[in-house]
């Protein structure tokens, strides 16, 4: 591997890898007339943390705002407000972190294969690509992308030469690994990195980056629809709704003890393999709102089932209700007003 390129760890283990505040992105779109211009409110005031060495899941329905979040924290999209901070050092700080170096350190991958890889470059080009950015000789670029291949469970004698319109969509998301891995960096996203491929396929490549994850220290950020892969990868997991963060907490609590009634209704949906636990009742009902005019107050409650005056009225905010458990309801919130609300939250509720 490259170490000389791998940034070294400055706060220690105790240091969130990554500090997440008040993250915002709106984009502007034109109205039904030239002069009105609307607002899509993808990511509005995201706040999380990860740990090193932690996996942190991120779940929702589409268009929560998961991608758009994963973007943001690349600087792949500029975010319109908030603060990202790497191991101790804002990034874009004269005296912190710079984008340049933000992007050694962390990497992303993305969804589809295919369409990640340059069609004309080999697939030993594009995992060396990065490297050859970087100032390493062409030579020394080749030999660490042929480790990398090797290290994601690709013969270099066999891969190295072809092309992505060779190679399978597992294949093909292994090379994008590879190409990350190159890098040396300390955070990998995963960006729904394996939901298109198949399922027999898709354990492989999840029991490779759990294994590469050990060996190599790193830290996930990952981002999937797919509820049991969530809980097969992540320590902990994020739930956001129309652009804000609902649930956050450890794997176990959020799938065995969900507070939020966005959370329980997502779980609600899982199929289950036994043929006799049937889904008698859709477990959420209705289209989410408009996210270019959401609902005043809490985003959830035109779809909520215990929503009264309050969550019309004042924005939750994440409460305490379990150890390192927090949620975003007013009948989570001991003195919100909410009739269910309780000090342990909406358990019995």
């Amino acid at each position: 591997m490259t170490e000389a390129i791998r940034q070294p760890d400055i706060g220690g283990p105790a240091q969130p890898m990554l500090i997440v505040r008040d993250l915002q992105r709106h984009f502007v779109i034109r109205g039904q007339t030239r002069r009105r211009k609307d607002v899509v409110r993808a990511v509005d005031g995201v706040t999380f943390e990860v740990a090193k060495g932690e996996t942190l899941g991120v779940v929702g329905e589409s268009g929560c705002g998961k991608s758009t979040t994963a973007r943001l924290l690349m600087h792949l999209t500029p975010p319109d407000r908030g603060e990202i901070i790497l191991d101790g050092e804002k990034v874009g700080d004269p005296r912190g972190v710079s984008v340049r170096d933000l992007r050694r350190s962390v990497q992303m991958v993305f969804q589809d294969s295919f369409a990640s890889l340059n069609p004309r470059l080999t697939i030993c080009d594009s995992v060396a690509f990065g490297l050859r950015v970087n100032g390493q000789p062409a030579t020394t670029a080749r030999l660490n992308a042929d480790a990398m291949l090797r290290m994601v469970g690709l013969t270099p004698e066999t891969f190295s030469d072809r092309y992505p319109h060779e190679l399978s969509g597992g294949q093909r998301q292994r090379v994008n690994i590879a190409r990350a891995l190159a890098m040396s960096p300390r955070v990998l996203i995963l960006d729904e990195a394996v939901s298109a491929l198949d399922k027999s396929v898709e354990a492989q490549v999840l029991n490779l980056l759990l294994e590469l994850k050990e060996r190599l220290t790193l830290t996930y950020l990952f981002i999937s629809h797919d509820l049991a892969v969530v809980r097969y990868v992540s320590d902990r997991v994020v739930v956001m709704y129309l652009g804000k963060i609902v649930e956050v907490g450890p794997v176990g609590a959020i799938y065995d003890r969900p507070h939020h009634p966005y959370t329980r209704a997502l779980l609600a949906s899982r199929l289950s393999m036994n043929p006799k636990q049937r889904i008698s009742a859709p477990p959420l009902t209705g289209d989410p709102p408009n996210p270019i005019d959401p609902p005043s107050g809490c985003r959830f409650r035109t779809r909520c089932p215990i929503a009264e005056a309050v969550c019309a009225l004042a924005e939750p905010r994440l409460a305490r209700v379990d150890a390192a458990h927090d949620v975003a309801c007013h009948a989570c919130d001991a003195g919100s007003g909410h009739t269910l609300a309780r000090l342990t939250g909406m358990e019995g509720a």
